[in-house]
């Protein structure tokens, strides 16, 4: 081994790393941009092959194609990350991947009109995958004294016009659970935090969000930039103190 060899892995191995779901598109995407050009290592999952598009060095090595409505699955990616792992340290884990079926023609599934199975596959995805791979990794974590963050949503705390019953409950299930985790593993220096964007500029947007936008406080939707910002605060120690917090980031559509 040359010495500019040792070097360029020692550097890799200091470098911090985080684990992000559903990296492809709007905020998770701009996550792996943000967290990557401040020089961390990021490994990306997701139902699908890595995008030939890629705007990060090393995306197509360190991306896992995961299926998180199966257990088994999320359960192999969490062994298959432990091996990625140079020093057997996480610092960050960001749970941003998420579901919301919709029914014929993009219309809004109710209380009523979910079958069971839908509820099973949105709770699997946006609300058990997240604590398998916390639980699963709370050991790297704990080594890194690192962060875990959930995205909720503000429409798992209100009913919203166009979110479906199974995804709203579901990221209101996720905020309780970011309490019950923040309590748990703080005690193992782990902070556990939650955001939970309102409408933001996505390639999902639902036709009728002008309606919305307009009685935002702050009359414009948020950019996907915007939420990665703080979903980085939150991983550094910027945010040393903060655990089991939700912040809303929606230009004031909560108030």
């Amino acid at each position: 081994m040359t010495s500019q060899t040792a070097t360029s892995e020692a550097a890799d191995a200091a470098r911090p790393i985080m684990l992000l779901t559903g990296a492809s598109r709007g905020i998770g995407h701009a996550t792996v941009k943000r967290f990557s050009a401040a020089g961390w290592r990021v490994i990306t999952c997701s139902r699908h092959a890595f995008p030939e598009k890629c705007p990060w060095g090393a995306g197509p090595e360190d991306h896992l194609q995961v299926d998180l409505s199966s257990p088994a699955s999320t359960l192999a990616a969490v062994a298959e990350v432990k091996r990625r792992l140079p020093e057997g340290k996480l610092h960050a884990l960001v749970n941003n991947a998420a579901i919301s079926p919709k029914g014929e023609g993009g219309a809004r599934l109710g209380t009523l009109d979910t079958d069971l199975e839908t509820w099973v596959d949105v709770f699997q995805v946006n609300f058990f995958a997240p604590i398998i791979l916390a639980r699963g990794l709370a050991g790297e974590l704990e080594r890194a004294q690192g962060s875990v963050v959930n995205v909720t949503s503000i429409a798992g705390s209100r009913v919203h016009p166009f979110a479906g019953a199974a995804y709203a409950t579901s990221k209101g299930a996720l905020a309780a659970l970011t309490r019950e985790m923040a309590s748990d593993f703080g005690r193992r220096g782990i902070r556990v935090n939650a955001i939970a964007p309102g409408e933001i500029d996505t390639a999902i947007l639902s036709p009728g969000t002008e309606k919305i936008v307009a009685q935002i406080p702050m009359q414009r939707l948020g950019t996907p930039d915007e939420v990665a910002k703080i979903i980085f605060v939150l991983c550094t120690d910027t945010a040393s103190y903060l655990n089991g917090a939700e912040i809303h980031i929606n230009g004031g559509q909560h108030v």
